[in-house]
């Protein structure tokens, strides 16, 4: 791939490109699941998956895989089928996920935490015919309301008891029943024992990686309806490969990933899942984070890799009990789903001796564009170089040019890990990929050495009497005082400047801070009109279902509050 701009100029980003990546590297189009298959020729008896004590090796997980495959297409799962994988991270997911797409099938992403009404919308939208999940009260009765109001018409149920090691099964069986569902006896329905019970042989689906949708992932849902991302088998594999070459010294067939964060969503399906997969490694899941189940299974089981959103690696951080267990196996960190704060990664590194670094990514982008070196310079507040073969550009909200070096516009992608569009959604594809490249709807800007750096979402941008102040840098300002844990800034109306900034704040354990310290300390770090109008101090701030924290219910919260509440 040429590296030069349309200009006939070099990418800024190369002068400071690390030494063991290569931005122009092949990113051969394969189909997904040729990850899996290529571990196994490599790694046959090295342990793939491990949950809750239970192993299974390479061989293993691509028998049960082939066996999902073989039993979803005796369901009728073919080429472009969708289904539903409403799952927690498990061996489940692992196999369903393979199986799926081995048969030709695309796999749909579902948050076993949503609202039957989310989830009905969704399975609505993309045409869920199956859907996989689990016999926990906590997700299989949603399950079976969609499958009674026909939203979808068979349902896969998988075994909580069964995926343990033999006797954690009995205790959990006698001590955890009100965890289990009673799964009815019903034609539509069948057991994923059942779906496996065969060889596991047969006709493999000739899969055209660049065309052939692999996962439709939907979006955040921030405005409007959730939006399916299509993310094709070529996506998905130039991403796990990008992410892979970006670690200055992997270990193949010994490197050991913690899944801490759900699959379903992209980030670890990517860079836990797929890029473990890549490596040979180990992948330990966790069916949730529980901060003293993840401290005692890094203490434990010393995985190497511990991709996370900040608000875990801040849990860990503020948590008392963390000098009760060893985390310096961890060797690598990357931060992913929301900014990660200096003071953050700072403190984590030092707890734990690893490296920390900053990426950005979307559901539409597979999901990684940038990442800060894991050797070399990560500069303070960047997301960043571009990932091999990817073209960031900063474009202008006014007329969508592209920007020169420190001007601030939208981050445009282009790349192999780019999405073929949204699911139905032709004109908001156009939109999105007008002049052939991804609009993220983010602001941000470009230095001369080609890291990006992040202002804010353009829908998250204040407008205060035609000044735009971004929430972002008021809360990496409020983010210094040594007393805040955690911060969300959003706008709200004002009748004089249109808008104002209000900030939300959790105060660490032990300390004490007013609005006063704030605004004395905020006098040098930002202007009269970017800092605060509003504080508000809280116990607990509100957190999506991966623990990235919330504006949006920040903001239908001040919505539907009255006008006085301020």
């Amino acid at each position: 791939m040429a590296a030069t701009d349309a200009n006939g100029s070099p990418f800024p980003w190369l002068k400071r490109y690390p030494d063991y990546a290569d931005w122009s590297m092949a990113l051969p189009e394969t189909p997904v699941f040729k990850l899996l298959h290529d571990a196994v020729e490599k790694y046959p008896s090295h342990t793939c998956m491990e949950f809750l004590g239970r192993e299974w090796t390479y061989a293993e997980t691509s028998q049960m895989a082939a066996q999902a495959a073989k039993g979803f297409k005796d369901l009728g799962v073919g080429k472009g089928t969708r289904v539903g994988l409403l799952l927690p991270n498990s061996p489940y997911y692992v196999a369903a996920f393979f199986g799926v797409t081995m048969a030709g099938g695309t796999v749909v992403n579902m948050n076993p935490l949503y609202a039957v009404r989310e989830l009905e919308g969704m399975a609505s939208d993309a045409d869920i015919n199956v859907l996989v999940t689990m016999d926990l009260t906590a997700m299989y009765p949603k399950a079976l309301e969609l499958l009674e109001n026909n939203t979808v018409k068979k349902l896969v149920v998988c075994s909580m008891s069964k995926a343990l090691p033999i006797g954690t099964s009995i205790l959990f069986n006698l001590f955890k029943r009100s965890t289990i569902s009673n799964v009815e006896d019903d034609e539509r329905q069948i057991w994923w024992d059942e779906l496996i019970d065969n060889d596991g042989a047969f006709t493999p689906v000739n899969i055209a990686p660049r065309d052939d949708v692999a996962v439709l992932q939907y979006t955040g849902g921030t405005t409007g309806l959730p939006k399916g991302a299509m993310l094709t088998h070529a996506n998905l594999t130039a991403n796990a490969r990008q992410v892979a070459c970006w670690n200055s010294t992997p270990e193949y067939g010994s490197e050991c990933f913690l899944a801490a964060l759900p699959f379903f969503h992209v980030f670890a399906m990517t860079v836990i899942l797929l890029c473990g997969l890549e490596y040979g490694a180990k992948i330990v899941m966790l069916p949730r984070f529980d901060l003293k189940d993840c401290l005692k299974t890094i203490d434990r089981k010393k995985p190497t890799l511990f991709p996370a959103v900040p608000t875990i690696y801040t849990a860990i951080n503020n948590a008392p009990i963390v000098e009760n267990y060893d985390l310096t196996s961890l060797k690598l960190c990357i931060s992913g789903g929301a900014a990660l704060p200096v003071e953050v990664k700072r403190s984590f590194e030092e707890r734990t001796g690893c490296v920390v670094v900053e990426g950005y990514g979307l559901s539409e982008t597979s999901p990684v564009v940038c990442t800060n070196p894991t050797v070399g310079e990560n500069k303070p507040g960047s997301v960043g170089l571009p990932m091999p073969g990817t073209i960031v550009e900063i474009r202008s909200l006014e007329d969508d040019h592209v920007l020169g070096i420190g001007e601030k516009g939208e981050i445009c992608v282009r790349g192999p890990q780019v999405m073929k569009g949204y699911w139905n959604r032709e004109k908001e594809t156009a939109d999105a990929m007008k002049g052939g490249a991804f609009h993220t709807g983010d602001v941000g800007y470009m230095d001369e050495d080609g890291y990006v750096f992040i202002v804010d979402r353009i829908k998250d941008m204040i407008n205060a009497s035609g000044y735009k102040i971004y929430p972002r840098v008021v809360e990496e300002a409020i983010h210094l005082h040594p007393a805040v844990e955690e911060v969300v800034v959003i706008g709200i109306d004002d009748p004089y400047r249109g808008q104002t900034p209000k900030a939300f704040i959790k105060v660490r354990d032990g300390e004490h801070l007013t609005e006063d310290d704030l605004n004395s300390f905020l006098k040098d770090k930002l202007s009269t009109i970017e800092r605060p109008e509003f504080y508000e101090f809280r116990d607990e701030l509100p957190k999506t279902l991966i623990g990235k924290l919330s504006k949006k219910e920040l903001k239908e919260e001040h919505a539907a509050a009255k006008p006085d509440k301020g």
